[in-house]
């Protein structure tokens, strides 16, 4: 799960230690036992930026193969309302601190981005690609 937030043409991004150095990313994590994807992309997001974060819509859904550890990465990208910040809130293991940058930015230090999804991301929210939450179906545990 991602967050993509924009505000005054800027987007929210972590900076992350990686086994490749430090690396910008969307706020954006995996799924926990018992989660929903929106719970996850909300708990991912306050954890790493000490925002809360609302999601409204669905701006897509990628899959990436890393090319260096072969992992697949599947992605669910969510746009939303950014509400309160909890500045004396400590941010999540290995994130360093939170910034805000310009598509132009992202695009400019693609070798910095965690992936080739953030700037995807970015560039699919900013051609306004927006996906009924409705798409998401829950179906709890099985029996």
């Amino acid at each position: 799960m991602a967050a993509i937030i924009e505000q005054h043409g800027k987007f929210l991004l972590v900076e992350e230690t990686t086994d490749r150095g430090n690396r910008f990313n969307q706020p954006a994590g995996h799924l926990e036992e018992n989660e929903t994807i929106i719970e996850a992309t909300i708990r991912e997001t306050l954890e790493e930026t000490a925002y809360d974060f609302t999601p409204e819509a669905l701006v897509g859904i990628y899959h990436w193969q890393h090319p260096g550890n072969g992992i697949t990465y599947l992605r669910f990208a969510f746009t939303g309302k950014l509400g309160t910040h909890y500045p004396e809130q400590a941010l999540d293991d290995g994130i360093l601190r939170t910034v805000w940058k310009t598509e132009a930015e992202i695009a400019a230090e693609g070798e910095l981005m965690r992936s080739p999804q953030v700037l995807l991301c970015v560039q699919d929210y900013l051609a306004g690609k927006r996906y009924s939450l409705d798409i998401l179906k829950h179906l709890g545990q099985a029996l």
